[in-house]
């Protein structure tokens, strides 16, 4: 299949990157995953959206990823066509809005609006995903989500018809929005607010200690293992449940955060998946709290 597909794609699609057996270990934050049948490599929202018409005519249907920072790719890998967004990256200023293309990292989006001297996105510096990613997941850190700064989405639905949703629409809630698998997102509007240049690299620099202070960067993760219970806090309760330091194989609940999981070297997804099922049971056992994942396991 992979043969075929490719000289088509580059029959029609010339300049497009593609990759045979890529381990996807090289597309994750966790360091995780076994080879994709073909990568595909996309540097603009507009190639993005003829691959994606593309693919569709020839009846296949790929997986989307970002930056791969929530995700935990399979060790046996991913037969068909994986799309890896992050190369489109395009960014302009319209007055005190950014409209930015979906690969787009949030790091780079915060220094972009930082060195604009606009305001209102300082929360997603250090945030390790794309633009894409965290509108799909609501992303947030340090009392910001995007729900705060999104004016509008341009995205492809599920028949792949370009659609815009603004406001209400998007439906964020908390580690939600109205984007589900069968959408593809293009570009967004963030809404910002002029500010003081100096002040807002001085909120980006006092966040990155934050995170260095309470947060393991020093080992490959997928950010938060655990979305926040209803009632507290999924780190304390596993942190209680006396599992801080608790691995399987090179899978480990970090010692420095409950709340994170992490690649002490050689995990394998089946580490991961194991590790993930047993702080579950175990919190479950000891607190009467189902704690859900925050990782997307593909």
């Amino acid at each position: 299949m992979a043969e075929a597909l490719l000289r088509e794609l580059r029959r029609v699609l010339p300049a497009l990157e593609a990759r045979e057996g890529e381990p996807l270990r090289n597309y994750t934050s966790f360091g995780i995953g076994g080879p994709a049948e073909l990568l595909l490599l996309p540097s603009s929202g507009e190639e993005l959206a003829s691959l994606c018409a593309l693919l569709r005519s020839l009846g296949v249907k790929p997986l989307l990823l970002g930056n791969g920072s929530n995700v935990l790719a399979p060790d046996e890998g991913v037969k068909g066509a994986v799309i890896v967004t992050r190369r489109a990256q395009e960014t302009a200023r319209q007055g005190e809005k950014l409209v930015a293309a979906c690969g787009a990292g949030l790091t780079k989006l915060a220094s972009f609006a930082a060195e604009e001297g606009l305001t209102g996105l300082e929360f997603a510096y250090g945030i390790p995903g794309t633009l894409g990613g965290a509108l799909i997941m609501n992303a947030g850190a340090y009392g910001g989500e995007m729900k705060d700064v999104t004016a509008a989405v341009t995205y492809l639905d599920g028949e792949l018809r370009q659609r815009t949703a603004a406001g209400e629409a998007l439906d964020f809630r908390y580690r939600h929005s109205r984007f589900g698998p069968e959408d593809v997102i293009l570009r967004a509007e963030l809404q910002l607010r002029a500010g003081d240049r100096e002040a807002i690299r001085a909120r980006c620099r006092e966040l990155t200690e934050k995170r260095k202070a309470s947060q393991p960067l020093e080992w490959p993760s997928a950010g938060s293992a655990f979305k926040r219970p209803r009632d507290g806090y999924a780190a304390a309760l596993i942190d209680q449940a006396g599992l801080k330091g608790y691995a399987v194989g090179g899978a480990q609940v970090s010692e420095k955060h409950a709340g994170f999981v992490v690649n002490r070297g050689g995990a394998t997804a089946s580490d991961v998946k194991k590790l993930l099922e047993d702080v579950q049971k175990t919190v479950l056992d000891r607190s009467g709290v189902l704690l859900e994942p925050e990782i997307k396991i593909l």
